[in-house]
């Protein structure tokens, strides 16, 4: 018996950050460096050869848009690194997006955000460990309502520099996004986003695929379990009879319904599990009806 064809991230359709080309599923990378919770001291280190073997595995299933940043890493393991191990020298198509913004000290605990004249040296950070000479796309992580300009000017001027050929932001307002667009071409947005997550969000993925701008969800599955991963046995009932009548994992479900979210909608799910990653990949051919999005969509406005 003939097993069935490889489903791979081609599935989920394309989309264009500036001019590079991804497919719509793509990899996050928090989870490589660490086995359980992300962005933790003490985190415990993930077996390298594990994150490598998944890492390229994802290449294979036809990824071609990683997301990943300096401050991913546990004791003994840099995301970064690992990204670098596995896949260099780095297939042409391959989209790398990093973000900068807020750094984390050797230990692993947070410091300050990053000044505008400290933003150089962050990039530049992420350029040796990925042993790359620019950086396809930069997102500045912002947390607050307060101005971006002065921030977003300075990575503008590393584009215009040519260390870093897009620009993008990260848990950031409707406002910021106005405020960076009037300084240079704003190519994504990452907020955390999913369904039944911050429903408030909706006009704003509607405003981003107005403006040609990518939305990209972080936490779509987490949820509020954010680094800490989603928690078990909190599905909605709903979710689950839904995945069911597709033969699909909840998860799987979960990815489908961010990427019927608009054409400009990309998924980052991340996972240093191998099976995970192959279903993950897969989400991306599954379709929904339109009475099973109306119903989701009904859950996802009522929290």
């Amino acid at each position: 018996m003939t097993p069935p064809p490889m489903i791979t991230a081609a599935a989920a359709g394309t989309w264009t950050l500036g001019d590079l080309e991804v497919n719509r599923i793509g990899f996050g990378a928090m989870r490589l460096a660490q086995s359980g919770p992300a962005l933790v001291p003490g985190a415990v280190p993930r077996d390298r050869g594990q994150a490598v073997a998944v890492l390229r595995r994802a290449v294979e299933l036809g990824v071609n848009h990683i997301d990943t940043a300096a401050f991913y890493f546990s004791p003994l393991r840099s995301a970064n690194e690992l990204i670098n191990r596995a896949l260099s020298p780095y297939p042409d198509d391959l989209v790398i997006a990093t973000k900068v913004g807020q750094p984390r000290d050797p230990s692993g605990a947070w410091l300050p955000h990053a000044r505008p004249e400290q933003l150089r040296g962050l990039v530049e950070e992420n350029l040796r460990q990925l042993g790359r000479d620019h950086l396809d796309l930069v997102n500045l992580r912002v947390v607050g309502a307060g101005p971006v300009a002065e921030r977003f000017g300075a990575l503008a001027e590393l584009r215009t520099a040519g260390l870093v050929r897009h620009l993008g932001l990260s848990n950031v307002l409707p406002h910021h996004l106005a405020e960076a667009r009037a300084i240079a071409p704003v190519v994504c947005v990452q907020n955390m986003y999913g369904l039944g997550v911050r429903p408030e969000q909706d006009p704003f993925v509607e405003l981003c695929g107005e403006q040609g701008v990518a939305f990209v969800p972080f936490y779509a599955l987490a949820a509020s379990g954010r680094q800490y991963g989603a928690a078990d046995g909190a599905e909605h009932p709903l979710v689950t009879e839904v995945a069911r009548a597709h033969g699909v994992s909840p998860a799987q479900l979960r990815i489908a319904w961010t990427l019927h979210r608009g054409p400009h909608v990309l998924a980052i799910p991340g996972t240093g599990d191998p099976a995970h990653l192959a279903a993950n990949v897969a989400a991306g051919a599954l379709r929904l009806s339109g009475d099973e999005l109306a119903l989701l969509d009904a859950l996802h406005g009522g929290g």
